[in-house]
């Protein structure tokens, strides 16, 4: 019987270990791909489509969708902008 790989070692094989360069990417790349599927989810539930987000919060289309598909780094004000003022929710953030 093979034995399970834990998802640590499976990052550190394919990815790099913690404070490797390639690492640093992946978890950055990783982070922008989940702040844009919390965003697209929340747009949904708002029932917004990318363009009424996007002139709610004076971007464009283009914008939002890059940012959903995590193709767009994206700074924290302007995913707080997109929260707050276009989805009108409150954006938390805990440090853990």
């Amino acid at each position: 019987m093979k034995t399970l790989t834990t998802f640590d070692k499976h990052l550190d094989k394919y990815h790099g270990k913690q404070g490797t360069e390639s690492r640093a990417k992946f978890d950055a790349d990783s982070l922008a791909f989940r702040l844009g599927m919390m965003l697209q989810e929340a747009r949904k539930e708002a029932k917004l489509t990318q363009e009424e987000l996007a002139k709610r919060t004076g971007t464009k289309k283009n914008y939002i969708s890059r940012i959903e598909t995590g193709k767009s780094d994206i700074q924290l004000s302007t995913f707080y902008k997109l929260i707050e003022f276009g989805l009108d929710k409150s954006l938390k953030i805990s440090i853990g």
